[in-house]
């Protein structure tokens, strides 16, 4: 039997032999080469777009920052260096020192745009310590708010040329003498100013003047004088009429208002006048109306149911427009013959003439309404003046007539007198008693003539002598009677009045063969009641029932009806008065 010989707990250890030289050293620069690697990335994460060590803007440091810390400090450093005023003299002698402020000279520090132009370095040149030195700021200009402020700062100072000049004041002659002054270089000025700003070791910054000559210097000064401005302020200029019957009167002082002279591109003082403010001067329209009169509408009538035009004439005013062209020409003249012209003149056409009358359309009879009243001196006088005032109004296409603008305020001065009127749902004394009655008396006429009624108000209740629902009144101030002549030709209206009756014709042309009216029955009847007045102006009425009432006005052409229209009145009760002496 063969006998195993035990196997021992550990096995022997084969020794290993040592690696060569280059192995071990290859193995520890690998090793390094990565912990230089590891630092360098760590490096990139620290210092990464920095600015480089050692970087200023105007003294203040913003090396090692972040391009967002970098402006943040350079914007809080820097505010009061900013808006710091840049100090300026002008040319080489002048010692006294000027100011201007930078925002109005257009000059902004860009801090954005100035750390854009820093140095970063990179990671290595950070190790190294790279350094990045004195940075200029980046300055934006706005070049014609600079060239203004430096204008502004010439004039202040005083440089300005300053122009010969002629002037007129009250009928004077005043001269402004001119003088060479300091003109500022503006080019080479600006680019000194934004050199200067936010440089204040650097200021007061000297910028370039030269001197220079007036244009209108006093060569032309005295010409201008000695030919027009004396001779025109030397008296008066008379614009007369060719008749004789009209004469304008200007006066030194009025012309010398509207007269300048304007320096031309070469320095040459030319005369202006203001030819719209001399013919619109209060002192000179009263003058050009007298100077004018009205032409005169020719009266037109009915003659054996034709219509006939009879009078009229031209008027004439004066040619604005040509008053100035008269008098410039004048100006220079010596003596009252030489300064007098004549007065342009036009002539006026009438609105309505005999020879015109039927272009117009005024060709016939279109209506004609009669209202009767019952004679007191009162009447007679308030209603004949009210026709009068209202005869021979001209309406012409797509005008509104308006019975108070016509007639006017119902005044002594106007010729009215004190009547019996309504007011407050009862009689009562006022100016212009018994008008209603042309009113009512137009309205009919205005109803039968077909035209649009624009405007209109009933009595507050009901008066016999009227057509019910067919009536109106009148009250200045606050209730009108207006019709728009829609009848595409003009319309003329009659009016004549007598002791008891008043009637008005509307003359033009017809539209319609006829306009009718349809009155219906009296709706909602009420009963008046009976009251005592009082006072000594208390006026008797009697008692009369209140009723709503509809009237039609139907318009007939060709003999059908074309057209309908509704006007609905509502009357109440007039009460019975009983005055205290009845």
């Amino acid at each position: 039997m063969a006998v195993i010989p035990p196997i021992p707990a550990h096995p022997p250890r084969v020794p290993r032999p040592d690696p060569p030289h280059w192995q071990r050293w290859a193995l520890w620069g690998g090793a390094g080469l990565l912990v230089v690697v590891l630092l360098y990335l760590l490096a990139g994460m620290v210092w990464g777009g920095r600015i480089a060590s050692g970087t200023t803007v105007l003294g203040v440091d913003i090396g090692g920052l972040s391009e967002k810390a970098a402006a943040e400090r350079l914007d809080e450093e820097l505010r009061e260096e900013r808006s710091a005023p840049i100090r300026v003299v002008l040319g080489e002698r002048d010692e006294e020192v000027h100011e201007v402020d930078p925002e109005e000279a257009g000059l902004l520090l860009d801090v954005s745009a100035t750390v854009e132009r820093a140095s970063r370095p990179g990671v290595l040149g950070q190790l190294l310590g790279t350094g990045g030195g004195a940075l200029d700021p980046v300055v934006v200009q706005h070049e014609e708010r600079s060239e203004a402020a430096l204008t502004g700062l010439a004039e202040a100072a005083d440089a300005a040329v300053t122009e010969g000049a002629v002037a007129f004041e009250d009928g004077a002659v005043r001269v402004t003498e001119p003088s060479s002054g300091r003109a500022l270089d503006v080019g080479p000025s600006v680019e000194l100013l934004r050199e200067g700003y936010l440089r204040e070791e650097t200021q007061p910054v000297r910028l370039p003047v030269s001197l220079a000559a007036p244009r209108t210097d006093e060569d032309e000064v005295a010409r201008a004088l000695a030919e027009f401005a004396e001779p025109a302020m030397s008296g008066p200029v008379v614009l007369r009429a060719e008749d004789g019957g009209a004469e304008v009167s200007l006066s030194p002082a009025v012309l010398g208002d509207h007269l300048t002279l304007e320096a031309d591109d070469e320095g040459g003082l030319e005369p202006r006048l203001d030819e719209e403010g001399l013919v619109g001067d209060e002192r000179v329209v009263p003058m050009l109306e007298a100077a004018s009169t009205e032409p005169s509408d020719a009266t037109l009538s009915l003659s054996g149911g034709e219509v006939v035009a009879s009078g009229g004439g031209e008027g004439s005013e004066v040619d604005v427009a040509e008053v100035g062209p008269a008098v410039l020409p004048l100006l220079t003249g010596a003596g009252a013959g030489a300064r007098t012209g004549v007065l342009p003149m036009e002539t006026v056409e009438p609105t309505l003439s005999e020879e015109n009358f039927r272009e117009l359309g005024v060709v016939e009879e279109i209506s004609s309404f009669t209202v009767e009243f019952e004679p007191a001196a009162y009447r007679i006088t308030n209603i004949g003046r009210a026709a009068e005032l209202i005869n021979g109004s001209l309406v012409l296409p797509d005008e509104v007539w308006s019975f108070n603008e016509t007639v006017g305020e119902r005044t002594p001065e106007n010729g009215f007198v004190e009547g019996v009127i309504i007011l407050d749902d009862q009689y009562q004394t006022a100016q212009g008693g018994g008008v209603s009655a042309v009113a009512t008396t137009v309205f009919n006429a205005m109803f039968f003539a077909g035209v649009e009624i624009v405007e209109y108000g009933a009595h507050s209740f009901y008066i016999e002598r009227y057509p019910e629902g067919r009536e109106a009144t009148v009250a200045w101030g606050s209730l009108d009677l207006r019709f728009r002549n829609d009848s595409g030709n003009a319309l003329y209206v009659l009016a004549s009045a007598g002791d008891s009756s008043v009637t008005i014709t509307f003359l033009g042309t017809g539209r319609f063969d006829e306009v009718r009216s349809e009155t219906g029955s009296r709706e909602n009847v009420a009963q008046p009641e009976r009251r005592e007045g009082e006072g000594e102006d208390c006026v008797p009425q009697p008692p009369l029932e209140g009723f709503d009432v509809t009237v039609e006005r139907i318009f007939v052409r060709d003999g059908s009806e074309v057209d309908r229209q509704s006007f609905d009145t509502h009357y109440v009760p007039r009460d019975e008065v009983r005055c205290p002496d009845e």
